[in-house]
């Protein structure tokens, strides 16, 4: 299968998990996925269980809701190594303290909007908790804490697709790297434009 640039391949174990085995190419899986997004986007609508979104249940349960339909394992932290992201032994505890960061950087107003979704963001793709689809539950997940924990407007992320290959992908992977390095200015850039 191919994978657009910057994805993460799935190793055959996580390949395994695919409810449906008929698949065959990355167009089929993509069609698939985008429909359980939107599923997931009409639960999401549906919560109000939640009283705070800033916990690991809910950081969880959105992924399981965004491809469980699609994949076995969602919801689940990967146990594999992968070309990036940490190390799988140490994702709970990263999680946990993005987390944490993030109550505190809204408890004390410490950046404005975009800044603030730049660093959660990038950390919780950093991070890269999941086998698949960490970008994309990154970028809803950044969403849903700028509406209901900032209530402040969403990032217009679908503005151009990142999910394909192209010119905006690239910036978008681009200023990711440049915030692994410590460079965070290229992804509030990116987000600010959006």
């Amino acid at each position: 299968m191919d994978y657009p640039e910057g994805a993460t391949p799935l190793d055959p174990d996580e390949m395994e998990g695919i409810k449906y085995p008929h698949i065959e190419t990355r167009a089929e899986l993509d069609q698939l996925e985008q429909q359980n997004i939107q599923d997931g986007f009409n639960w999401l609508s549906r919560q109000r269980k939640y009283q705070n979104f800033l916990n690991e249940l809910f950081l969880r349960e959105l992924h399981k809701q965004l491809f469980g339909a699609v994949w076995s394992w969602a919801g689940q932290y990967r146990k594999t190594e992968k070309n990036i992201g940490i190390d799988p032994r140490r994702i709970a505890v990263e999680v946990r303290k993005l987390l944490d960061d993030a109550c505190f950087w809204i408890e004390h107003s410490v950046y404005p909007r975009d800044e603030f979704a730049s660093r959660f963001h990038h950390r919780l793709v950093f991070i890269h908790p999941f086998p698949n689809g960490n970008g994309r539950h990154g970028r809803i997940m950044t969403d849903v804490i700028l509406t209901h924990a900032l209530e402040v407007p969403a990032i217009r992320w679908e503005k151009r697709s990142l999910d394909r290959d192209g010119d905006y992908r690239r910036r978008y992977i681009n200023a990711l790297r440049q915030a692994d390095g410590g460079d965070m200015q290229p992804l509030i850039e990116f987000i600010s434009a959006l």
